[in-house]
Protein backbone atom coordinates (compact mmCIF):
# COMPACT_ATOMS: atom_id res chain seq x y z
CA UNK A 1 0.00 0.00 0.00
CA UNK A 2 1.33 3.11 -0.84
CA UNK A 3 -0.68 5.89 0.96
CA UNK A 4 0.78 4.94 4.81
CA UNK A 5 -0.94 7.49 6.80
CA UNK A 6 -4.85 6.48 7.11
CA UNK A 7 -6.18 10.09 8.71
CA UNK A 8 -9.74 9.41 10.19
CA UNK A 9 -11.97 12.31 10.79
CA UNK A 10 -14.26 13.52 13.97
CA UNK A 11 -17.91 13.74 13.55
CA UNK A 12 -19.28 15.91 16.49
CA UNK A 13 -15.30 15.78 18.03
CA UNK A 14 -15.62 11.90 18.34
CA UNK A 15 -13.90 9.23 16.48
CA UNK A 16 -15.14 8.12 13.51
CA UNK A 17 -13.29 5.86 11.56
CA UNK A 18 -13.52 5.65 7.67
CA UNK A 19 -10.68 3.22 7.11
CA UNK A 20 -8.38 0.54 7.98
CA UNK A 21 -4.93 -0.64 7.43
CA UNK A 22 -4.16 -2.20 4.55
CA UNK A 23 -5.02 -5.80 4.43
CA UNK A 24 -8.22 -8.14 3.69
CA UNK A 25 -11.51 -8.81 5.87
CA UNK A 26 -11.46 -8.47 9.45
CA UNK A 27 -12.75 -12.68 9.36
CA UNK A 28 -10.39 -15.58 9.76
CA UNK A 29 -8.29 -14.85 13.23
CA UNK A 30 -4.99 -16.39 13.05
CA UNK A 31 -4.32 -18.74 16.15
CA UNK A 32 -1.25 -17.27 16.05
CA UNK A 33 -0.52 -14.29 18.59
CA UNK A 34 -0.84 -10.51 17.21
CA UNK A 35 1.74 -8.61 19.07
CA UNK A 36 1.02 -5.43 20.18
CA UNK A 37 3.73 -2.60 21.78
CA UNK A 38 3.38 -0.14 24.67
CA UNK A 39 5.53 2.09 26.61
CA UNK A 40 3.30 1.87 29.55
CA UNK A 41 4.96 -0.03 32.60
CA UNK A 42 3.23 -2.02 34.92
CA UNK A 43 4.77 -2.17 38.33
CA UNK A 44 3.13 -3.74 41.51
CA UNK A 45 4.81 -1.61 43.97
CA UNK A 46 4.83 -0.97 47.94
CA UNK A 47 2.82 1.82 47.02
CA UNK A 48 0.56 0.07 44.23
CA UNK A 49 0.59 -3.46 45.50
CA UNK A 50 -2.98 -3.93 43.15
CA UNK A 51 -2.28 -2.30 39.99
CA UNK A 52 -4.71 -3.82 37.64
CA UNK A 53 -7.59 -4.32 40.81
CA UNK A 54 -10.84 -2.70 39.10
CA UNK A 55 -11.11 -1.01 42.66
CA UNK A 56 -7.96 0.82 42.23
CA UNK A 57 -6.30 1.09 38.83
CA UNK A 58 -7.25 4.78 37.45
CA UNK A 59 -4.98 5.20 34.73
CA UNK A 60 -4.91 4.19 30.81
CA UNK A 61 -2.49 1.62 30.58
CA UNK A 62 -3.94 -0.76 33.53
CA UNK A 63 -7.48 0.22 32.31
CA UNK A 64 -6.29 -1.18 29.09
CA UNK A 65 -5.89 -4.61 30.76
CA UNK A 66 -9.13 -4.60 32.17
CA UNK A 67 -10.82 -3.34 29.67
CA UNK A 68 -9.82 -6.74 27.54
CA UNK A 69 -10.88 -8.89 30.89
CA UNK A 70 -13.28 -7.35 32.96
CA UNK A 71 -16.71 -7.24 31.62
CA UNK A 72 -19.03 -3.79 32.53
CA UNK A 73 -22.55 -3.49 32.40
CA UNK A 74 -22.03 -0.77 29.73
CA UNK A 75 -19.48 -0.28 26.76
CA UNK A 76 -18.48 2.58 24.65
CA UNK A 77 -19.86 1.05 21.26
CA UNK A 78 -17.10 0.92 18.10
CA UNK A 79 -16.81 4.61 16.42
CA UNK A 80 -18.19 6.03 19.60
CA UNK A 81 -21.30 7.31 20.79
CA UNK A 82 -23.45 6.81 23.64
CA UNK A 83 -22.53 4.07 25.86
CA UNK A 84 -24.38 0.25 24.99
CA UNK A 85 -25.35 -2.60 27.04
CA UNK A 86 -22.31 -5.76 27.23
CA UNK A 87 -22.44 -7.53 30.09
CA UNK A 88 -26.34 -6.44 30.56
CA UNK A 89 -29.04 -7.19 27.69
CA UNK A 90 -30.89 -3.73 28.60
CA UNK A 91 -30.05 -0.62 30.71
CA UNK A 92 -32.37 2.81 31.07
CA UNK A 93 -33.37 5.02 33.53
CA UNK A 94 -36.72 4.21 35.31
CA UNK A 95 -37.62 7.63 36.32
CA UNK A 96 -38.18 11.33 34.92
CA UNK A 97 -35.36 12.85 37.46
CA UNK A 98 -32.22 10.40 36.50
CA UNK A 99 -32.34 8.82 40.08
CA UNK A 100 -32.90 5.11 38.96
CA UNK A 101 -31.13 3.50 36.62
CA UNK A 102 -32.15 -0.59 36.18
CA UNK A 103 -30.20 -3.16 34.20
CA UNK A 104 -30.80 -6.30 33.49
CA UNK A 105 -27.99 -9.09 32.83
CA UNK A 106 -27.81 -11.09 29.54
CA UNK A 107 -28.69 -14.75 29.58
CA UNK A 108 -26.47 -17.66 31.13
CA UNK A 109 -23.70 -15.01 31.79
CA UNK A 110 -20.13 -16.84 32.90
CA UNK A 111 -16.79 -15.86 34.65
CA UNK A 112 -14.10 -17.20 32.03
CA UNK A 113 -13.66 -19.85 34.85
CA UNK A 114 -17.69 -21.25 34.30
CA UNK A 115 -18.86 -19.68 37.35
CA UNK A 116 -22.09 -17.97 36.47
CA UNK A 117 -22.27 -14.38 36.54
CA UNK A 118 -25.60 -13.12 38.81
CA UNK A 119 -26.83 -9.77 39.65
CA UNK A 120 -25.40 -10.26 42.92
CA UNK A 121 -22.08 -10.53 41.75
CA UNK A 122 -22.38 -7.26 40.09
CA UNK A 123 -23.65 -5.64 43.45
CA UNK A 124 -20.77 -7.16 45.28
CA UNK A 125 -18.44 -5.55 43.02
CA UNK A 126 -20.03 -1.96 43.00
CA UNK A 127 -20.14 -2.45 46.42
CA UNK A 128 -16.66 -3.43 47.00
CA UNK A 129 -15.25 -0.37 44.88
CA UNK A 130 -16.80 2.37 46.79
CA UNK A 131 -16.24 0.86 50.53
CA UNK A 132 -12.51 0.10 49.54
CA UNK A 133 -12.22 3.63 48.60
CA UNK A 134 -8.67 2.88 46.98
CA UNK A 135 -6.39 5.98 47.35
CA UNK A 136 -6.14 6.20 43.43
CA UNK A 137 -9.61 8.18 43.69
CA UNK A 138 -11.24 5.87 41.00
CA UNK A 139 -14.12 5.15 43.30
CA UNK A 140 -15.50 8.90 42.90
CA UNK A 141 -16.70 7.74 39.45
CA UNK A 142 -19.09 5.96 41.41
CA UNK A 143 -19.65 8.83 43.68
CA UNK A 144 -23.63 9.24 43.26
CA UNK A 145 -24.45 5.87 43.60
CA UNK A 146 -26.59 5.96 46.77
CA UNK A 147 -27.74 1.88 46.91
CA UNK A 148 -27.48 -1.06 44.91
CA UNK A 149 -30.20 -3.47 44.63
CA UNK A 150 -31.02 -6.55 43.00
CA UNK A 151 -34.31 -8.63 41.91
CA UNK A 152 -33.69 -12.08 41.34
CA UNK A 153 -30.32 -13.32 39.34
CA UNK A 154 -30.51 -10.94 36.24
CA UNK A 155 -31.99 -7.42 37.34
CA UNK A 156 -29.88 -4.71 39.27
CA UNK A 157 -31.07 -0.85 40.02
CA UNK A 158 -29.06 1.57 41.08
CA UNK A 159 -30.35 4.36 43.28
CA UNK A 160 -28.92 7.72 42.69
CA UNK A 161 -28.37 10.03 45.40
CA UNK A 162 -29.01 13.19 42.67
CA UNK A 163 -29.62 13.22 39.17
CA UNK A 164 -27.05 11.97 37.08
CA UNK A 165 -27.10 11.61 33.31
CA UNK A 166 -23.90 10.87 33.03
CA UNK A 167 -23.82 7.50 34.71
CA UNK A 168 -24.54 5.03 31.73
CA UNK A 169 -21.08 6.29 31.09
CA UNK A 170 -19.67 5.13 34.35
CA UNK A 171 -21.25 2.01 33.69
CA UNK A 172 -19.00 1.82 31.33
CA UNK A 173 -15.72 1.70 33.12
CA UNK A 174 -13.14 -0.48 34.69
CA UNK A 175 -14.00 0.46 38.80
CA UNK A 176 -17.94 -0.83 37.67
CA UNK A 177 -16.59 -4.36 36.16
CA UNK A 178 -17.99 -7.15 37.35
CA UNK A 179 -15.92 -9.40 39.67
CA UNK A 180 -15.81 -13.15 40.85
CA UNK A 181 -16.71 -12.96 44.68
CA UNK A 182 -14.46 -15.83 44.99
CA UNK A 183 -11.66 -14.20 43.45
CA UNK A 184 -11.61 -10.85 45.23
CA UNK A 185 -11.93 -9.82 48.70
CA UNK A 186 -14.81 -7.62 50.07
CA UNK A 187 -12.32 -5.56 52.08
CA UNK A 188 -9.20 -5.54 50.27
CA UNK A 189 -7.40 -5.15 47.16
CA UNK A 190 -6.05 -7.76 45.07
CA UNK A 191 -2.16 -7.71 44.92
CA UNK A 192 -0.38 -8.50 41.81
CA UNK A 193 -1.66 -8.98 37.89
CA UNK A 194 -3.81 -12.05 38.43
CA UNK A 195 -7.42 -10.89 36.74
CA UNK A 196 -10.48 -13.54 36.76
CA UNK A 197 -13.66 -11.79 34.93
CA UNK A 198 -16.20 -12.24 32.20
CA UNK A 199 -15.08 -10.28 29.34
CA UNK A 200 -13.55 -11.44 25.75
CA UNK A 201 -10.26 -12.47 26.84
CA UNK A 202 -8.43 -14.45 29.70
CA UNK A 203 -5.06 -13.49 30.47
CA UNK A 204 -1.80 -14.44 31.27
CA UNK A 205 -0.10 -12.37 33.33
CA UNK A 206 3.93 -13.14 33.22
CA UNK A 207 6.14 -11.02 35.78
CA UNK A 208 9.79 -11.03 37.32
CA UNK A 209 10.41 -8.87 40.36
CA UNK A 210 6.86 -6.98 40.33
CA UNK A 211 6.51 -6.09 37.14
CA UNK A 212 4.87 -7.28 34.14
CA UNK A 213 7.08 -8.21 31.46
CA UNK A 214 4.34 -9.87 28.98
CA UNK A 215 0.27 -9.81 29.06
CA UNK A 216 -1.08 -12.55 26.71
CA UNK A 217 -4.78 -12.05 25.89
CA UNK A 218 -6.31 -15.24 25.24
CA UNK A 219 -9.90 -15.76 23.83
CA UNK A 220 -12.66 -16.70 26.40
CA UNK A 221 -14.58 -19.10 25.28
CA UNK A 222 -17.83 -18.66 28.18
CA UNK A 223 -17.69 -14.38 26.92
CA UNK A 224 -21.12 -13.22 25.79
CA UNK A 225 -21.61 -9.55 25.18
CA UNK A 226 -21.30 -6.55 22.57
CA UNK A 227 -18.26 -6.96 21.27
CA UNK A 228 -17.32 -9.01 17.66
CA UNK A 229 -13.88 -10.68 19.00
CA UNK A 230 -11.57 -11.08 15.64
CA UNK A 231 -8.89 -12.77 16.84
CA UNK A 232 -7.50 -15.46 19.46
CA UNK A 233 -4.63 -14.23 20.72
CA UNK A 234 -3.15 -11.37 21.64
CA UNK A 235 -0.26 -10.39 23.42
CA UNK A 236 0.85 -7.18 24.80
CA UNK A 237 4.49 -6.51 24.94
CA UNK A 238 6.12 -3.18 26.87
CA UNK A 239 8.83 -1.49 26.06
CA UNK A 240 11.17 1.16 28.08
CA UNK A 241 10.95 3.84 25.41
CA UNK A 242 9.57 4.37 22.05
CA UNK A 243 12.87 3.85 20.27
CA UNK A 244 13.23 0.35 21.92
CA UNK A 245 9.12 -0.08 20.09
CA UNK A 246 10.05 1.55 17.04
CA UNK A 247 12.89 -1.06 16.26
CA UNK A 248 10.91 -3.78 17.33
CA UNK A 249 8.27 -2.95 14.88
CA UNK A 250 10.46 -2.15 11.69
CA UNK A 251 12.15 -5.48 12.61
CA UNK A 252 8.73 -7.40 12.63
CA UNK A 253 9.00 -8.43 16.32
CA UNK A 254 5.80 -6.80 16.93
CA UNK A 255 2.97 -6.06 14.78
CA UNK A 256 1.38 -3.34 15.71
CA UNK A 257 2.31 -0.26 18.42
CA UNK A 258 0.64 2.61 20.07
CA UNK A 259 1.13 4.92 23.09
CA UNK A 260 3.21 6.68 23.14
CA UNK A 261 5.82 7.50 20.12
CA UNK A 262 7.06 9.75 19.78
CA UNK A 263 7.51 13.18 17.58
CA UNK A 264 9.75 12.10 15.37
CA UNK A 265 8.61 8.40 15.16
CA UNK A 266 5.08 9.91 13.94
CA UNK A 267 6.60 11.96 11.51
CA UNK A 268 8.93 9.80 9.70
CA UNK A 269 6.09 7.29 9.94
CA UNK A 270 4.31 9.71 8.56
CA UNK A 271 6.07 10.45 5.46
CA UNK A 272 5.72 6.73 4.57
CA UNK A 273 9.37 5.89 4.63
CA UNK A 274 8.81 2.37 5.47
CA UNK A 275 6.42 0.55 2.77
CA UNK A 276 5.23 -2.17 5.32
CA UNK A 277 4.30 0.21 8.31
CA UNK A 278 0.66 1.92 7.83
CA UNK A 279 0.08 4.93 10.29
CA UNK A 280 -2.97 5.70 11.70
CA UNK A 281 -3.93 8.92 12.62
CA UNK A 282 -7.31 9.53 14.73
CA UNK A 283 -8.74 12.33 16.89
CA UNK A 284 -8.12 11.60 20.60
CA UNK A 285 -9.42 13.62 23.65
CA UNK A 286 -5.88 13.17 25.66
CA UNK A 287 -4.84 16.34 27.73
CA UNK A 288 -2.35 17.93 29.36
CA UNK A 289 -1.86 20.49 32.30
CA UNK A 290 0.23 21.48 35.40
CA UNK A 291 -1.28 21.45 38.23
CA UNK A 292 -1.24 23.06 41.67
CA UNK A 293 -0.85 22.08 44.82
CA UNK A 294 -2.82 24.87 46.83
CA UNK A 295 -1.54 24.48 50.07
CA UNK A 296 1.76 24.97 49.17
CA UNK A 297 3.42 28.03 50.44
CA UNK A 298 4.87 29.11 46.77
CA UNK A 299 1.84 28.60 44.88
CA UNK A 300 -0.78 29.19 47.41
CA UNK A 301 -1.51 32.57 46.07
CA UNK A 302 -3.22 32.33 43.16
CA UNK A 303 -1.87 35.67 41.91
CA UNK A 304 0.99 33.37 41.34
CA UNK A 305 -0.82 30.80 39.34
CA UNK A 306 -2.70 33.53 37.61
CA UNK A 307 0.76 35.18 36.62
CA UNK A 308 2.19 31.36 35.10
CA UNK A 309 -1.33 31.37 33.01
CA UNK A 310 -0.69 34.71 31.58
CA UNK A 311 3.26 33.69 30.91
CA UNK A 312 2.38 30.56 29.65
CA UNK A 313 2.98 30.15 25.44
CA UNK A 314 0.87 27.24 24.45
CA UNK A 315 0.91 27.81 20.36
CA UNK A 316 4.96 28.40 20.86
CA UNK A 317 5.07 25.18 22.88
CA UNK A 318 3.25 22.97 20.61
CA UNK A 319 5.01 24.21 17.91
CA UNK A 320 8.84 23.43 19.45
CA UNK A 321 7.52 19.94 20.79
CA UNK A 322 4.85 18.12 19.33
CA UNK A 323 4.23 20.28 15.73
CA UNK A 324 1.01 18.90 14.24
CA UNK A 325 0.53 16.10 16.97
CA UNK A 326 -1.36 18.77 19.35
CA UNK A 327 -2.93 21.86 19.52
CA UNK A 328 -3.21 24.46 22.22
CA UNK A 329 -5.71 24.05 24.73
CA UNK A 330 -7.41 26.98 26.83
CA UNK A 331 -9.70 24.78 29.24
CA UNK A 332 -9.58 21.96 30.97
CA UNK A 333 -12.17 20.41 28.52
CA UNK A 334 -11.25 20.17 24.86
CA UNK A 335 -12.30 21.09 21.97
CA UNK A 336 -14.98 19.56 20.24
CA UNK A 337 -16.64 18.43 23.63
CA UNK A 338 -19.95 19.62 24.20
CA UNK A 339 -19.18 22.71 26.83
CA UNK A 340 -15.47 23.21 25.81
CA UNK A 341 -14.94 27.13 25.81
CA UNK A 342 -11.79 29.12 26.00
CA UNK A 343 -11.90 29.92 29.65
CA UNK A 344 -8.03 31.09 30.16
CA UNK A 345 -7.71 32.67 26.38
CA UNK A 346 -11.05 34.40 27.28
CA UNK A 347 -9.30 35.30 30.85
CA UNK A 348 -5.29 35.88 30.07
CA UNK A 349 -5.50 36.61 25.92
CA UNK A 350 -1.94 36.15 24.57
CA UNK A 351 0.96 36.12 26.76
CA UNK A 352 2.01 39.03 28.00
CA UNK A 353 4.89 39.65 30.65
CA UNK A 354 3.21 43.14 31.96
CA UNK A 355 0.29 41.71 32.73
CA UNK A 356 1.77 39.11 34.74
CA UNK A 357 4.36 41.55 36.45
CA UNK A 358 1.35 43.84 37.21
CA UNK A 359 -0.45 40.59 38.89
CA UNK A 360 1.76 39.59 41.34
CA UNK A 361 3.04 43.82 42.56
CA UNK A 362 -1.22 43.70 42.88
CA UNK A 363 -0.64 40.98 45.15
CA UNK A 364 2.72 42.03 47.09
CA UNK A 365 4.52 38.91 45.56
CA UNK A 366 8.49 39.03 45.67
CA UNK A 367 9.67 38.14 42.27
CA UNK A 368 11.57 36.13 41.15
CA UNK A 369 9.40 33.60 42.20
CA UNK A 370 11.39 30.32 42.46
CA UNK A 371 9.46 26.69 41.58
CA UNK A 372 10.47 23.47 40.74
CA UNK A 373 8.58 21.91 37.09
CA UNK A 374 8.33 18.06 38.57
CA UNK A 375 7.51 16.09 35.71
CA UNK A 376 7.26 12.09 35.26
CA UNK A 377 10.52 10.47 32.61
CA UNK A 378 8.43 7.50 31.44
CA UNK A 379 4.48 7.49 31.26
CA UNK A 380 3.58 9.94 29.17
CA UNK A 381 6.72 9.59 26.77
CA UNK A 382 9.91 11.13 26.00
CA UNK A 383 8.97 14.45 24.64
CA UNK A 384 7.87 15.39 28.25
CA UNK A 385 11.20 16.13 29.29
CA UNK A 386 11.71 18.68 25.94
CA UNK A 387 7.73 20.04 27.19
CA UNK A 388 8.81 21.21 30.13
CA UNK A 389 12.27 22.72 29.40
CA UNK A 390 10.20 24.96 26.83
CA UNK A 391 7.97 26.10 29.57
CA UNK A 392 10.85 26.98 31.69
CA UNK A 393 12.44 28.81 29.61
CA UNK A 394 9.09 30.72 29.07
CA UNK A 395 8.72 31.38 32.65
CA UNK A 396 12.14 32.61 33.80
CA UNK A 397 12.38 34.66 30.52
CA UNK A 398 10.13 36.98 32.31
CA UNK A 399 12.17 37.26 34.69
CA UNK A 400 8.99 36.60 37.06
CA UNK A 401 9.98 33.41 37.76
CA UNK A 402 13.13 30.93 39.08
CA UNK A 403 12.25 27.70 37.74
CA UNK A 404 13.85 24.62 37.64
CA UNK A 405 12.54 21.09 36.40
CA UNK A 406 13.00 17.65 37.55
CA UNK A 407 11.96 14.76 36.20
CA UNK A 408 11.17 11.42 37.95
CA UNK A 409 10.21 8.08 37.02
CA UNK A 410 5.60 7.41 37.49
CA UNK A 411 6.34 4.74 39.98
CA UNK A 412 7.63 7.32 42.53
CA UNK A 413 6.42 10.66 40.77
CA UNK A 414 2.47 9.62 40.84
CA UNK A 415 2.68 8.31 44.66
CA UNK A 416 4.76 11.60 45.54
CA UNK A 417 1.80 13.77 44.23
CA UNK A 418 -0.82 12.22 45.92
CA UNK A 419 0.77 13.04 49.17
CA UNK A 420 1.36 16.88 47.76
CA UNK A 421 4.60 16.52 47.84
CA UNK A 422 5.00 18.72 44.59
CA UNK A 423 4.25 22.26 44.37
CA UNK A 424 3.93 22.50 40.56
CA UNK A 425 3.36 18.48 38.55
CA UNK A 426 2.44 18.02 35.17
CA UNK A 427 0.05 15.37 34.50
CA UNK A 428 -2.27 14.25 31.34
CA UNK A 429 -5.83 13.08 31.02
CA UNK A 430 -7.42 10.26 28.99
CA UNK A 431 -10.70 10.81 29.63
CA UNK A 432 -13.34 8.32 31.19
CA UNK A 433 -15.80 8.85 29.10
CA UNK A 434 -15.98 11.28 26.29
CA UNK A 435 -18.63 14.00 28.27
CA UNK A 436 -17.40 17.33 29.66
CA UNK A 437 -18.37 16.33 33.39
CA UNK A 438 -15.68 13.51 33.37
CA UNK A 439 -12.96 16.30 32.58
CA UNK A 440 -13.99 18.99 35.50
CA UNK A 441 -15.47 16.57 38.29
CA UNK A 442 -11.74 14.60 38.61
CA UNK A 443 -10.35 17.84 39.23
CA UNK A 444 -12.38 19.33 41.48
CA UNK A 445 -15.08 17.58 43.06
CA UNK A 446 -14.96 15.73 46.23
CA UNK A 447 -12.35 13.10 46.82
CA UNK A 448 -11.06 13.88 43.05
CA UNK A 449 -8.05 11.93 41.56
CA UNK A 450 -5.53 14.43 42.11
CA UNK A 451 -6.05 14.25 46.05
CA UNK A 452 -6.23 18.40 45.24
CA UNK A 453 -6.84 20.62 48.18
CA UNK A 454 -8.72 22.99 46.45
CA UNK A 455 -11.99 23.61 46.93
CA UNK A 456 -14.92 25.81 45.18
CA UNK A 457 -18.21 25.59 46.93
CA UNK A 458 -20.29 26.69 44.23
CA UNK A 459 -18.47 24.56 41.43
CA UNK A 460 -19.01 21.34 44.11
CA UNK A 461 -22.65 22.34 45.64
CA UNK A 462 -24.26 24.02 42.34
CA UNK A 463 -22.53 23.55 39.09
CA UNK A 464 -21.45 19.79 38.82
CA UNK A 465 -24.83 18.58 40.21
CA UNK A 466 -26.96 21.21 37.65
CA UNK A 467 -24.58 19.45 35.06
CA UNK A 468 -25.27 16.30 35.47
CA UNK A 469 -29.33 16.58 35.75
CA UNK A 470 -29.39 17.37 32.11
CA UNK A 471 -30.01 14.46 30.00
CA UNK A 472 -29.22 17.24 26.70
CA UNK A 473 -26.09 17.55 27.51
CA UNK A 474 -26.44 21.17 25.38
CA UNK A 475 -28.76 22.20 28.22
CA UNK A 476 -25.82 21.75 30.24
CA UNK A 477 -23.50 23.98 28.73
CA UNK A 478 -23.96 27.20 30.82
CA UNK A 479 -23.61 25.28 34.20
CA UNK A 480 -20.15 23.88 32.58
CA UNK A 481 -18.75 27.13 30.82
CA UNK A 482 -19.23 28.53 34.70
CA UNK A 483 -17.25 25.95 35.64
CA UNK A 484 -14.91 26.66 33.19
CA UNK A 485 -14.39 30.57 33.59
CA UNK A 486 -13.76 29.90 37.90
CA UNK A 487 -11.31 27.50 37.10
CA UNK A 488 -9.59 30.38 34.93
CA UNK A 489 -9.93 32.72 37.65
CA UNK A 490 -8.34 30.41 40.59
CA UNK A 491 -6.02 28.76 38.40
CA UNK A 492 -5.77 25.01 40.36
CA UNK A 493 -4.67 23.73 37.01
CA UNK A 494 -3.35 25.60 33.71
CA UNK A 495 -4.50 23.40 31.19
CA UNK A 496 -1.80 23.13 28.14
CA UNK A 497 -2.86 21.49 25.08
CA UNK A 498 -4.79 18.29 23.44
CA UNK A 499 -3.16 15.69 21.29
CA UNK A 500 -3.83 13.30 18.63
CA UNK A 501 -3.77 9.83 18.59
CA UNK A 502 -1.53 7.27 16.54
CA UNK A 503 -1.12 4.05 15.79
CA UNK A 504 1.33 2.12 13.41
CA UNK A 505 0.47 -1.28 12.37
CA UNK A 506 2.46 -3.91 9.63
CA UNK A 507 1.04 -4.57 6.76
CA UNK A 508 -1.20 -7.49 6.74
CA UNK A 509 -3.21 -6.44 10.02
CA UNK A 510 -6.69 -5.50 9.84
CA UNK A 511 -8.55 -3.26 12.20
CA UNK A 512 -6.13 -0.98 13.37
CA UNK A 513 -8.67 1.81 13.06
CA UNK A 514 -10.69 0.45 15.18
CA UNK A 515 -8.07 -0.11 18.09
CA UNK A 516 -8.17 2.79 19.79
CA UNK A 517 -11.14 4.92 20.73
CA UNK A 518 -11.22 8.62 21.17
CA UNK A 519 -10.53 8.37 24.99
CA UNK A 520 -7.49 6.01 24.15
CA UNK A 521 -9.23 2.57 24.98
CA UNK A 522 -7.60 -0.13 23.15
CA UNK A 523 -9.57 -2.12 21.94
CA UNK A 524 -7.62 -5.81 20.95
CA UNK A 525 -10.42 -7.61 19.80
CA UNK A 526 -11.21 -5.26 16.57
CA UNK A 527 -7.56 -6.60 15.34
CA UNK A 528 -6.85 -9.22 13.29
CA UNK A 529 -4.55 -10.79 10.32
CA UNK A 530 -5.80 -10.64 6.48
CA UNK A 531 -3.93 -10.05 3.26
CA UNK A 532 -0.40 -7.99 3.00
CA UNK A 533 -0.89 -5.57 0.31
Amino acid sequence: MNRKTLVLPAIVGLLAPVLVACGGSDSGSDSDAIVVGTTDGFIASEDAPAPVDPAYAYDVGTWNILRQTVQTLMVQPRGDGEPVPEAAESCSFSDAGNERYSCELRKDLKFSDGDPVTAEDVKYSIDRARAIKADSGVFALLSTIDTVETKGDREVIFHLNTADATFPYKLSTPVAGIVNPDDYDKGKLRDGFDIDGSGPYRLDAQEEDGKLTKAVFTRNPNYKGALDVKNDKVELRSFADADAMGDALEKGDIDLMTRTMNPQQIQELSTGSNSDIDLVDMPGLEIRYLAFNTDDPSVKDKAVRQAMAQLVNRSELVTEVYGSQAEPLYSLVPASITGHTNAFFNAYGDPNVSKARDTLTEADITTPVKLTLHYTTDHYGAATKDEFEVLKKQLNDSDLFDVTTKGTPWETFRPAEKEGEYEVYGMGWFPDFPDADNYLAPFLDADNFLGSPYANNEIRNTLIPQSRREADRIAAVESLSDIQDIVAEDVPVLPLWQGKQYIAARDGITGAAYALNSSSTLQLWELGRGVSG
